[in-house]
Parts: C-alpha cells; sequence; structure tokens
C-alpha cells in the first residue's frame, strides 16, 4: 500500500505473519547497535546478515565472475593447480607441512623426521603459488590462468595479510614485460568497470558508509591510464622526499607498505606499476635483465592497499636460471620438471599473481582484509 511516511513510497499491509526461525532479541548476538568489525569477526557465522557484510560479498562474487569473464574472452585456458605440493614458488620457505605422520609419536622420538613413512614419501606443504605449475600448461597451450585457494605460513599479524586467501594466476606464452603490464592494467579495470556497473546499489553504499568518494576514484582509474617508475626512480623519490618513514630504504631493499602508500597516496595519487627491481630481492624464475643487477618484475600497487599484482617475465634461458637456482642455494633435483621447460622447448612467457581479497578490499573500501574474506585465516585464529 502507498505510504504515509517519508523516505518510503509503498508499505506493506500484512494479513497474516509465521515465524519461520525464532531469534531470541535478548541473545542474539547483533544487536541494533551498531558492532565493530574487529567484534563482528567473532560472529563470522552471522555476520553475512549485517548489510556490510552483505554488500562485501555480492562484490567479491561479482569480481569472481569478473576475473573468469576476463580471461575467458582473451583466450586463456582456466587450468587447475595442486593444492599440496613439494615445490616452494617463493623460495622464501614459509610453508604450511601436510602429513599424516602421527605427531604425538613423532615428539617422543626426538629423531630427524622421516618421511619414507608418510603419505606422499616425501615432505609436503600447502601451496604458496600455482604459478610454476601454471608455467607448464602456458608452454602447451598458450595462455592459462589458475585460481584457487593459497596459504602463506608467515606470522604476519597486519591489515594486508592472511594466512589464507585466493589468488588468480595468469601465464602466457610469447609475453614479455610490456605485455604483462598491459594485461594487469586492462584486467583490473575490467574488474573495477564491472563493479560500478554491476553492483551499484553496493557501492553507493561503500561510498556512503565505508570510504566517501570510493565510486569517483574507481571511475577515474577506469579512464586514466595508470602511472609506471621503475624501482630505482621510486627509490630516488622516497631518499630525496621530506616523509618520515618507519623503515628505512635504500637501492637494494625490499619496499614497505608505507613505501607504497606514500608513492601511490602523494607522489602519483593513484594506481602505480614498479618495475626492474633488484635480482637480489626477487624469486630465482624472474628474467635477468640486460644489466645483470635487476630483473624484469613489476609491482601494481594502488592507493590504501600497496600491492595489489606482482609478476614478472620468467626466466626462459635454460643457463641463467640454474645459475639463480644456485645463487639461491636450491636443491634442482626438486625442480627437475622445472627445468625441463628450458630444455625443451623453451618460449619467452610472463606471469602475475592477483589476490582476490585485496582486490575486494581496494573495491569497497574495507579498511582490513580480515572483512573482505567469509572467514579469516590468520596466526592464532582459525575458527570455524
Amino acid at each position: 500500500v502507498e505510504s504515509p511516511a517519508k523516505g518510503q513510497a509503498t508499505e506493506m499491509h500484512a494479513t497474516a505473519l509465521r515465524v519461520v526461525g525464532w531469534a531470541d532479541p535478548e541473545t542474539y548476538p547483533l544487536q541494533k547497535k551498531r558492532h565493530s568489525f574487529e567484534k563482528l569477526r567473532e560472529w563470522a557465522h552471522l555476520r553475512p546478515r549485517t548489510n556490510t557484510f552483505g554488500a562485501v560479498t555480492r562484490v567479491r562474487n561479482q569480481i569472481s565472475q569478473s576475473i573468469h569473464q576476463f580471461f575467458h574472452e582473451n583466450g586463456f585456458f582456466y587450468t587447475n593447480t595442486p593444492i599440496i605440493t613439494a615445490s616452494d614458488c617463493e623460495g622464501a620457505g614459509e610453508m604450511f607441512r601436510v602429513t599424516a605422520l602421527d605427531l604425538e609419536m613423532l615428539a617422543k622420538s626426538g629423531g630427524p623426521v622421516n618421511y619414507s613413512y608418510d603419505f606422499f614419501d616425501k615432505p609436503t606443504f600447502l601451496t604458496v603459488s600455482g604459478q610454476l605449475e601454471a608455467e607448464t600448461y602456458a608452454c602447451a597451450l598458450g595462455r592459462v590462468y589458475t585460481f584457487g585457494p593459497t596459504f602463506r605460513a608467515e606470522n604476519s599479524n597486519t591489515s594486508r595479510h592472511l594466512a589464507e586467501f585466493w589468488m588468480v594466476e595468469p601465464e602466457a606464452a610469447f609475453f614479455d614485460l610490456a605485455d604483462n603490464m598491459k594485461l594487469a592494467e586492462d584486467f583490473l579495470k575490467r574488474i573495477f568497470k564491472d563493479c560500478l556497473n554491476a553492483c551499484e546499489e553496493d557501492m553507493q553504499f561503500f561510498d556512503q558508509r565505508i570510504e566517501k568518494g570510493k565510486i569517483a576514484q574507481l571511475q577515474s582509474v577506469v579512464e586514466k591510464p595508470f602511472s609506471h617508475m621503475t624501482y630505482t626512480e621510486a627509490i630516488d623519490v622516497l631518499t630525496s622526499c621530506d616523509e618520515k618513514f618507519e623503515y628505512p630504504i635504500s637501492w637494494g631493499t625490499d619496499l614497505q607498505a608505507e613505501h607504497e602508500r606514500y608513492l601511490t597516496e602523494k607522489h602519483v595519487d593513484g594506481p602505480l606499476i614498479l618495475t626492474d627491481y633488484p635480482s637480489c630481492i626477487k624469486p630465482f624464475y624472474m628474467r635477468v635483465s640486460d644489466d645483470g643487477k635487476t630483473v624484469a618484475a613489476m609491482d601494481v600497487l594502488v592507493p590504501g592497499v600497496g600491492e595489489i599484482i606482482g609478476g614478472s617475465q620468467r626466466e626462459e634461458r635454460l643457463d641463467v636460471l640454474q645459475g639463480r637456482m644456485t645463487e639461491a642455494d636450491l636443491d634442482q633435483s626438486e625442480y627437475d620438471w622445472y627445468i625441463d621447460l628450458r630444455k625443451f622447448g623453451t618460449v619467452p612467457h610472463a606471469g602475475f599473481g592477483l589476490g582476490l581479497e585485496r582486490v575486494v578490499q581496494y573495491v569497497s573500501g574495507m579498511g582490513n582484509i580480515r572483512d573482505v574474506i567469509p572467514f579469516p585465516r590468520t596466526p592464532g585464529n582459525a575458527e570455524f
């Protein structure tokens, strides 16, 4: 019926009411008063009922759909890579172990672990990336991407890190660094555009309740080209500015979140693609540049979040790859299959990884990455 009240056109005129599932208002955790996002994390099973997390879930769904649509339209094959793996793509060693051994018996024995008694007959881990396996299919099919859960055993209690998250990783044969950068920019712009068009009400909610001006910001990002800068140029900017950083920065050190935010929020005021990082701070598989000091790597940084994409042209030259593996003190026998890709018909190729949660965080304006995934996994927290 027509509503006599302001702010609404109609009202529902009920002739009967039947309670399907009763909730005691005295004990129901989600009271009328506003709860902090931190408090709502304690009720991760109930928070989807709130306006904020309903909007986050719908936008996350749209981003996931856009990912598949973009790659399908651009000739990429969706490929599934293993969750349980024996290789470490990042070479950092911060991985969750997978074992079927009796941990109580191991503790009593006190000796080294005999993996010949384990399920896989060797040490195995939860994957930190599907990149290496995706390369095998890119070198055969041309263009592929993988999209699935990823795990990092890093003791990072920050607003940008999770122990379990979702990552999309495209790999393309005959792509160089320039092709890779264009793909990343086109990809992000497609995601942002789809969210603005398909999630209009939810984006208005974020714009009004979470981060003022978010819609205008995303529209500007879609319309303008991303800024570009080499790592060396970024170091020059950071060392010559008047900003006081908590972490000192110099050539050969990795950028921290505060450095990334300064570059994107104060220097270029928008997304920034950084390239040509020192080889000493990047993984073994990135292609060494002609100067011998840098690699053909790229990171896409965005305001408020920092790194949202990390990628590179891969090292396709067998001798250079093996040299880099030796420098990284990696057991090459564990990477025989990866080396075979260079032995048997090598091709130039490139790719990147994009963390789904960081994209959702940027699109929504949510301040903490734990609030853009249904059940966050962080140090000391594995509830539900």
